[in-house]
């Protein structure tokens, strides 16, 4: 089974924002913001409901960007290893 090296620390990720160019920052996963409770399921139960149709084929996981300086927020989806 692959694993997110962002959510295991194994990683990080250093991107700017494309409005203000101030550092994004990693929320986490975005189904945690979709489903509160959705960390108690397994993985794969996560991701057959996390809104994006490939995550669990592609094995990736979407992750919340939020830029703190002016409130720009993305997913960018990282490729577990």
């Amino acid at each position: 089974m692959a694993i997110c090296p962002l959510c295991n620390s194994l990683k990080v990720l250093e991107l700017n924002c494309p409005k203000c160019n101030d550092r994004l920052e990693d929320s986490g996963k975005a189904s945690d913001f979709l489903d509160p409770y959705g960390h108690y399921n397994d993985e794969e139960t996560v991701k057959m409901g996390d809104g994006y149709p490939n995550t669990a084929k592609n094995q990736i996981c979407p992750h919340l960007m939020i830029c703190i300086n002016c409130g720009h927020n993305e997913v960018k989806f990282i490729q577990e290893e």
